[in-house]
C-alpha cells in the first residue's frame, strides 16, 4: 500500500519557508524595502500635491481673468447698444432730409407740368 498524501503546503508556507531557510537578514531587507517604498509613495504624493497645487492656482488666475474679460463684454456691448440708436437715428434723419427733398422736387416737377399744361 501507498503511503497517505500529504496536502499541498500553501504559497505564504513556501515563501515564509524559503526567505527563512535562503537568509535570516532577508526578512530585514524586504521590510527595509517596504520602507524605502513607503517613503517614495509619500514623496510622489507630495510631489502629485504640488503640481495639483499649482494647476489649481493657474486655474484660479485664469479664471480671474477671465471674468474680467467678461465684465468688459458686457460694458462694450452696452456701448454698441448705444452706438447702434445713435447710428439709427442718423439713418431716419437722413431719410427724412433725402426724403423731403425728394418730395420738394417731385412738387415742383408737377408744378411746373401743371403749369405748362393750362
Amino acid at each position: 500500500m501507498a503511503p497517505p498524501l500529504n496536502p499541498p503546503p500553501t504559497a505564504s508556507a513556501i515563501t515564509t519557508a524559503s526567505i527563512s531557510s535562503v537568509n535570516p537578514t532577508h526578512h530585514h531587507h524586504i521590510s527595509s524595502s517596504i520602507s524605502t517604498t513607503t517613503t517614495t509613495e509619500s514623496a510622489n504624493r507630495a510631489r502629485q500635491y504640488s503640481h495639483l497645487h499649482a494647476q489649481l492656482a493657474q486655474l484660479n488666475a485664469q479664471f480671474g481673468d477671465l471674468e474680467n474679460l467678461i465684465r468688459m463684454t458686457a460694458v462694450q456691448a452696452e456701448n454698441m447698444r448705444q452706438m447702434g440708436g445713435y447710428v439709427g437715428g442718423l439713418f431716419v434723419a437722413a431719410s427724412k432730409v433725402l426724403g423731403e427733398e425728394a418730395v420738394e422736387k417731385t412738387d415742383s416737377a408737377n408744378s411746373t407740368t401743371a403749369a405748362r399744361n393750362n
